[in-house]
């Protein structure tokens, strides 16, 4: 989870509250209005930053993993991110995923991939320390989960190998992935950070990997491995080399290392990585990565098998020219349109971004086919085009959604100058050319899988209504705020927008609006960020700020049989006429 650090500083639960129409068709396609990002904190540097990511590795194929059911774990979170109808689409994409390349193209050679590796290992693995064996023993019992994400990450290894080359960076780097989505491409963690390398939305766009309704530049593996390793050049320079402290700063903010640096040196303490006091997820995230490189370095030492990967790349960059239909390009490409969608993971719906960039990543065995394709495929082709007839009660807002498009680009396609249509008039809609099973790993048919996953509770389908929190909504069913988010796909910091459908697995017999909801329009309720303090404990901050502790617990996903860390940051949702 990324918390910002915000003492007593009050910030406005919902952003649109109060917007015009007017206004909320000018948002629909404009990043900050979707993703909810803060322009102040997008454009600070994160290299001095006190954010804590959460990475969200794939806790749900860790559990089926650590519980030996392998059936589980193939269904493991990217078939759940699909209709239930598409479950047969699903489990074909996820084969592709685990499975990139047929075992018997894979030659065994002296020189293979993990050869590549090794020989770029910088970091030192020598060190004795208890938070190292303990990942090492767990890794150690569960070969299953190394051959899972070994056979995820073969798609994308030695892309990243080849950057992390480049820049002359320890290849340990390259394993990163792992510690931090599992080399889940769609992974999505309740701290918004998205794709291999988790960005959150700020961070990603400080290193410009832009967000928009078509396309999360997060997911993008070319993108965002680029922005990645040049976050984490920067991170080595400022802390003079040293890769430990570096992978700290990435995971917990440089500002947040450099405060224990000064703590310590201040108390006459060392300043290494290890005996830094930093957040619990910094302290096991540098362990889980070097742990990782001394089974990656010798696998027969802890009982592990490594399948042989070829040193070759996997997949080549193909310039489409223009916006694509992704079903019309894996048909060009003689391929099946979930590989394309796990290789441009990026891509929210059900064509490329109309505004580019222009391309798509193919296998090296499809490319240069899918070159002679394009080239000789008619441009008006490239996307169905509909006409519709605009009729009462329309607005583009509403044909935008009807057709899986935006206000904008109806905008642009039909030379329009504002939002004002009339009826009757003649609109030129650009849509999919296959029916919404064929596009199984979009961002629509993942989030309907997920909504309609079976789950303890009632379920109610609720629509958002201007000024709701996720608290509000969470105190009002008796369930989580974590659970909410969870349950449709979000993070508990992204903006709920007034209409959008939720899905809630209510604990209330007969969830009606009851006293929490009731008092919605009398309270002040407002998202507060507060520092922890020596001595602070649960119950003393849940004292001063009129909540409870189970609250304080499920905004900030914290056990509560652990104490507190001096310096935490944790994220309060008060009623400001009750709290100092």
């Amino acid at each position: 989870m990324s918390v910002k650090r915000l003492s007593y500083v009050l910030i406005a639960s919902t952003l649109l509250s109060g917007c015009s129409t007017s206004q909320v068709l000018e948002n629909w396609h404009t990043p900050s209005a979707w993703f909810g990002e803060d322009n102040n904190t997008a454009d600070s540097n994160p290299l001095d930053s006190d954010e804590v990511m959460v990475a969200q590795g794939d806790e749900g194929l860790k559990k089926s993993v650590a519980s030996g059911n392998g059936d589980q774990a193939s269904d493991a979170p990217l078939d759940d991110a699909i209709a239930p109808e598409l479950r047969k689409q699903a489990r074909e994409a996820r084969e592709k995923l685990d499975n990139p390349r047929n075992s018997q193209d894979v030659a065994t050679s002296e020189s293979d991939l993990w050869d590549r590796l090794r020989a770029g290992f910088q970091m030192d693995h020598s060190v004795d320390n208890a938070r190292v064996q303990a990942q090492l023993d767990w890794y150690a019992r569960h070969p299953r989960y190394i051959d899972r994400v070994v056979e995820r990450g073969s798609r994308y290894l030695y892309h990243i190998l080849e950057e992390t080359e480049k820049r002359g960076l320890p290849n340990e780097l390259a394993l990163l992935p792992i510690v931090e989505s599992a080399f889940d491409p769609f992974a999505y963690s309740h701290g918004r950070a998205a794709g291999l390398w988790q960005f959150i939305p700020s961070t990603g766009k400080y290193f410009g990997l832009t967000q928009s309704w078509w396309h999360d530049d997060r997911r993008d593996v070319i993108a965002a491995t680029d922005a990645a390793l040049t976050y984490l050049d920067r991170l080595a320079n400022r802390f003079d080399g040293d890769y430990t402290l570096a992978l700290a700063a990435y995971n917990a903010g440089g500002g947040t290392v450099s405060s224990s640096i000064r703590r310590n040196r201040n108390a006459g303490k060392s300043t290494d990585y290890w005996s830094l006091s930093l957040p619990t997820e910094t302290r096991h995230y540098v362990p889980k990565l070097i742990a990782l490189a001394k089974i990656f370095d010798d696998p027969q030492a802890y009982g592990i098998e490594l399948p042989a990967l070829k040193n070759e790349p996997f997949f080549e960059v193909v310039d489409t020219g223009s916006q694509l239909d992704l079903a019309q390009a894996a048909e060009l490409a003689g391929i099946e349109i979930n590989e394309i969608y796990l290789l441009n993971p990026s891509y929210n719906r059900w064509a490329t971004n109309p505004d580019g960039p222009h391309r798509l990543l193919v296998p090296v065995e499809k490319a240069d086919g899918f070159r002679t394709a394009l080239a000789g495929f008619p441009n008006e082709q490239r996307v169905s085009w509909q006409n519709y007839r605009v009729q009462k009660g329309d607005s583009l807002n509403t044909i935008a959604r009807k057709f899986s498009t935006t206000p904008s680009v109806i905008q642009q396609v039909n030379k329009l100058n504002s939002d004002l249509i009339r009826i009757g008039q003649q609109l030129l809609i650009p849509s999919a050319t296959k029916g919404s099973e064929t596009y199984a790993l979009s961002q629509n048919q993942r989030l309907q899988r997920t909504q309609e996953r079976q789950r303890d509770g009632n379920k109610v389908n609720y629509t958002v209504r201007r000024g709701d929190t996720f608290w509000d909504i969470a105190r009002e069913h008796r369930v989580s705020v974590r659970e909410v988010a969870a349950w449709n796909g979000m993070a508990p910091g992204d903006p709920l927008i007034p209409g959008k459908q939720l899905v809630i697995w209510s604990k209330t017999a007969q969830p009606t609006k009851n006293v929490a909801s009731s008092q919605r329009d009398s309270a002040m309720v407002r998202k507060v960020g507060y520092r922890v303090r020596q001595g602070d404990s649960l119950s003393a901050i849940a004292s001063r700020f009129s909540v409870n502790v189970r609250d304080i617990a499920s905004w900030n996903d914290l056990n509560t049989n652990r104490y507190l860390q001096p310096g935490q940051s944790l994220v309060l949702y008060v009623d400001i006429r009750n709290s100092p």
